[in-house]
């Protein structure tokens, strides 16, 4: 099965900067024990530089590789630069705007590994369009809700303490719904079935050792 090129671009943008996001938010909570919290948290000018770096430069060749197709999520595994990072990737079941019918791109969401960042399964989805700044942008999973930290158009945990909690509760639910308000005022849903997730992480998990 070949892989969608726009997956390339998303392993640039996401996965490759995630370090960079995870340890703005990972500054605002302190008990976070990811060892990404260990990186100094750059300056808000910094945290634009990866997303601007051509996708193909940043995630370089191969093309991530799809090693099995879980229910709704693929995992795979790419080296850029060198360093190998694992994740599993889906698209939203349903998707609505308020008002409704508003364009967008297509949205996806990551649970990725990254073993020389000593980084494990850190959430992250590329929302489809530029969010609104300053707005708060939700995860409901289990029974609960995870503020989400945003920039352009991704969204990271806030409290980086809570993560583990919350992958954990993807693995069990059956659906996440991801709320975010757009540049424009366009109000979003996402929902993301989480069948085979948990299959798909356990695969990585495998492929990824260190």
């Amino acid at each position: 099965m070949s892989v969608p090129r726009i997956v390339t671009a998303l392993v640039a943008s996401v996965l490759v900067g995630g370090g960079t996001h995870l340890a703005q938010a990972q500054s605002a909570a302190p008990k976070a024990s990811k060892g990404a919290a260990a990186k100094p948290a750059p300056a808000k000018p910094e945290a634009a530089k990866p997303e601007a770096k051509p996708a193909a430069a940043v995630a370089g060749n191969p093309e991530p590789t799809l090693i099995g197709q879980f229910g709704t999520w693929g995992a795979y595994t790419a080296t850029p630069k060198g360093k190998k990072i694992c994740f599993a990737l889906a698209k939203p079941s349903s998707s609505k705007t308020n008002p409704p019918n508003r364009p967008r791109d297509p949205a996806y969401a990551f649970v990725s590994t990254r073993p020389t960042e000593k980084v494990t399964n850190e959430v992250s989805i590329m929302i489809g369009y530029s969010l609104k700044p300053g707005s708060e942008s939700t995860l409901e999973v289990g029974g609960a809700s995870y503020a989400m930290y945003t920039q352009g158009d991704g969204l990271w945990i806030k409290n980086a303490a809570e993560e583990e909690r919350m992958v954990d509760a993807m693995r069990k639910a059956s659906d996440a719904v991801v709320k975010g308000v757009s540049a424009k005022g366009t109000e979003t849903t996402d929902t993301f079935s989480l069948k085979g997730l948990a299959q798909a992480l356990d695969k990585l998990a495998q492929d990824c050792k260190r």
